[in-house]
Formats: structure tokens, C-alpha cells, sequence
């Protein structure tokens, strides 16, 4: 996990008095440790041009979080990182548009959907592979905040199948890794969404396995909120005191008249978390948009 630094002073003290103050500026920035930055389906493709659409809403997205006076202590952009098929030009321009979070020392955690290719994503960004997976064939890992811990879920089944799947084997390392980390409110990211608490007519795309892994959830009173994105909507829904959210897509929608584009900035505590939608269309109805969770107990 990159180090970031939460202090001038701290930038100081770690490499030394005689660090010029010029550089300190440049490297050091102040950081919200209660705050994430949450996007996902950027989809973006090795031939789009710079002017398109889909890499100018990350490319726009980004300098809003290079320009937040506090930045935030985790990015995550939750799956579908790659246009269609998670070809090697498409993680190379991704590559390219999230230098700049990278470049700042901004800590970005990248999970796996639909459209993406495992094997071909870890051929490109070489960094995000790890040198002994925790779970063989899946990309996971926990990130610990100060008020929250993440845990980032693969629930790609095959490149251009619509399902998800966590399987047995991710749950078994998820529910340890659970109850080893029992200390904090939990999170779960994964790009799709399971099968429960909201609109049936999207569940057919979701996690085939929803049912097996709610019930390891439910029991485990830490975990508060599941996060999820495929469907390029927005919407706040539970099932048995957990919440799920379905954040809104950074690169397309279908449909203009009732969804759009943006990216979903969290504060976190011990008790709730506040979701604000921004919006690449500022006039939209959703930009700007808070909304406040309480944690079951």
C-alpha cells in the first residue's frame, strides 16, 4: 500500500532539517483520513482520443481530487477499469490518466470487473500485482483506515460475463480476514452487485452467490456497507441492516434521462458514513447530493 504523509511537519522529521521548504510543498499534503474517493466503471479504451468523453470524465475527475485541500487517505475505483475486453492498450492508457494520483502519492486501490482481463492488467500495471496472492486467481486486499476498514473483493467470474462471483475460496479468506479485523466498521468493495435489497430487474447481472455470501455478512455485526458498481445508476438500498451501495459510473450510462456520470466522495466514522455524489454535469440533480448512513449495531 503507498505511504502518504498527513503533515509538513511529519515530510520534515522522516527526511530531514535540511529538506528545502520548495520540496516539502510540492511532495507533502495534508490528508482527511476520513475520507475515500469512490469510482468505478471508468471502462476506458486504448483508442480513445483525449477530447472523448469517457477518459475526459476520469481525466476530470482526478484533478478534482488533486485540488481537494485535504485529499483523501484511499482512492478506489471498483472494476471495470478497461473498455470491453481488458485488451493491453486499455490498461495502458488507464495507466497513463491515473498517473497523476500515483505521481502525488495518493493511495489508489483497483478492483476487478466484468470487462477486465486479470492476467493482462497485472502484464501492464505491474505494481498492483501481488508477490503471493491471498487468494489464488483473484485480486483482493484489505485497506486499514483510521475510522474503517476496506476490504476489496474480485468478483469477476470470466472477461464479457455480466455475472459475478466471490466463490468459496475468497469467502473463506474474506470471513478470516473478518474476524481478525472485528475492531472496526467493515466495508466490502466489489463491482458487482448482489442479488438483494434493490431493483430485481438488475439482479440477473449481479453476484450468482449473493445469497452464501450475505449469510457469512449478517453474522458478523462489523461488516456495515457493501459498495458496488455495474449497473451505471446511483442508488442507497439494505438487506438485514447492511447497506448497499450502487455508485454511479465515471465513464457512460445508457440512459442520459435517469442516470449520468460522476464519482462518490465518503467520510467515515465508528457510527456512519456521509455519501456525496458529485456529478460531471453540475446542474444534474444528483451533484452535490449527501446522504447520511447509520451503522447497525
Amino acid at each position: 500500500m503507498p505511504i502518504h504523509l498527513t503533515s509538513r511537519r511529519q515530510f520534515i522529521s522522516q527526511l530531514g532539517a535540511a529538506v528545502a521548504v520548495s520540496n516539502v510543498e510540492t511532495f507533502a499534503a495534508e490528508v482527511d483520513e476520513s475520507l475515500i474517493a469512490i469510482l468505478n466503471d471508468t471502462h476506458i479504451g486504448a483508442q480513445h482520443p483525449a477530447s472523448a468523453s469517457i477518459p475526459t470524465n476520469l481525466r476530470n475527475t482526478i484533478s478534482y481530487l488533486l485540488a481537494l485541500p485535504k485529499r483523501p487517505a484511499a482512492v478506489i475505483i471498483n472494476g471495470d477499469l478497461a473498455l470491453l475486453d481488458g485488451k493491453r492498450g486499455d490498461y495502458e492508457h488507464f495507466a497513463k490518466l491515473i498517473a497523476p494520483l500515483r505521481d502525488a502519492g495518493i493511495p489508489l486501490h483497483l478492483t476487478m470487473g466484468n470487462h477486465d482481463h486479470r492476467e493482462v492488467f497485472y502484464d501492464v500495471l505491474k505494481r498492483d500485482k501481488p508477490e503471493s496472492p491471498a487468494v489464488e486467481s483473484k485480486h483482493v486486499g484489505v485497506v486499514k483506515l483510521a475510522g474503517a476498514n476496506l476490504f476489496l473483493l474480485d468478483s469477476l467470474k470470466a472477461t464479457m460475463v455480466t455475472q459475478g462471483l466471490i466463490g468459496e475460496s475468497q469467502t473463506i479468506w474474506l470471513t478470516k480476514l473478518l474476524d481478525e479485523h472485528a475492531d472496526k466498521p467493515a466495508l466490502l468493495f466489489a463491482h458487482h452487485n448482489p442479488r438483494l435489497g434493490g431493483d430485481p430487474l438488475h439482479f440477473p447481472g449481479g453476484l450468482e452467490d449473493s445469497e452464501a455470501l450475505w449469510q457469512e455478512l449478517v453474522k458478523r455485526p462489523q461488516v456495515k456497507a457493501y459498495i458496488h458498481g455495474h449497473i451505471h445508476h446511483r442508488d442507497f438500498n439494505s438487506h438485514q441492516d447492511i447497506h448497499i451501495l450502487n455508485t454511479p459510473a465515471t465513464s457512460y450510462v445508457a440512459d442520459k434521462k435517469t442516470s449520468t456520470t460522476g464519482w462518490t466522495m465518503a467520510k467515515l466514522s465508528f457510527t456512519g458514513g456521509s455519501f456525496t455524489t458529485h456529478t460531471h454535469l453540475t446542474d444534474h440533480a444528483w451533484n452535490g447530493v449527501k446522504v447520511d448512513l447509520k451503522w447497525r449495531s
